[in-house]
């Protein structure tokens, strides 16, 4: 998540102040790299985190021959692999195409469906096959943590106590705010009908799928945290005091 703010934002702050738009050839492949690389090993390790509370959660007593320490390490080993070869592929894929339309991207960072639009019309068939690839496996991805959600549900409404009830849902839930404010923004960013395209409305979801995800994921997964759950609503009580008071 700090990788992929890191990629984008400050540089995007940086052209605001200095009031510019230029980035260098080497730096736009760089942030290409580092974007994907960061948002696909997210990806991988999402679906990973879903796997760890489907066996928790539907197999309790496999769970320490099924996901022992040696299983997690390979299995988080395979997702930063994989999240760099995929990265490495795209990028050196994409920045291999001759630009036929100019350099100017319609985006506040280097976006490869941006880089696609100023490439030569019959050069970039193999880039978006690549894409084609990609959307097939991301979607199988996605199949697989619906799937073990609801093997997931039907095990804890299952379950018999209340408080059992209440443990399972609560490890839950924060993985599946994530995993969803991860696909909604992205599919609503790269599906939606060409005719709602416009370049405002484009800025608009690159930073809601590229920025805001990341920024909130860290304190959706810390809401548990009894001492970060008082902070936020000591927080928002100074606001609230502070307003009150001005008035």
């Amino acid at each position: 998540d700090l990788g992929s703010i890191c990629t984008t934002v400050p540089k995007a702050m940086h052209n605001s102040l200095w009031d510019t738009r230029d980035i260098s050839y080497t730096g736009c492949a760089a942030q290409v790299f580092f974007f994907v690389f960061c948002g696909i090993t997210d990806y991988f390790l999402l679906t990973i985190m879903c796997y760890d509370r489907y066996v928790s959660i539907c197999k309790p007593l496999q769970y320490e021959t099924l996901l022992d320490s040696r299983a997690c390490a390979h299995m988080a080993a395979a997702a930063w692999a994989s999240g760099f070869l995929y990265s490495l592929l795209h990028t050196a894929n994409t920045f291999s195409l001759p630009l036929c339309h100019g350099n100017a991207l319609d985006q506040f960072f280097c976006e490869i469906p941006q880089i696609l639009k100023l490439a030569c019309s019959k050069s970039h068939f193999r880039e978006l096959g690549l894409l084609v690839f990609s959307i097939c496996f991301g979607f199988g991805c996605f199949v697989f943590i619906v799937f073990s959600y609801v093997q997931i549900f039907r095990a804890v409404l299952r379950i018999p106590s209340e408080q059992g009830r209440h443990k399972a849902f609560s490890t839950c839930l924060p993985h599946l705010a994530v995993v969803s404010l991860f696909f909604c923004t992205a599919i609503f960013a790269y599906l939606k009908p060409p005719s709602m395209s416009s370049p405002s409305l484009d800025l608009a979801l690159s930073v809601l799928y590229s920025v805001v995800p990341p920024a909130l994921n860290p304190l959706i997964y810390s809401m548990r945290n009894q001492e970060l759950k008082a902070a936020v609503f000591l927080f928002a009580w100074l606001l609230s005091w502070n307003s009150v008071s001005s008035l």
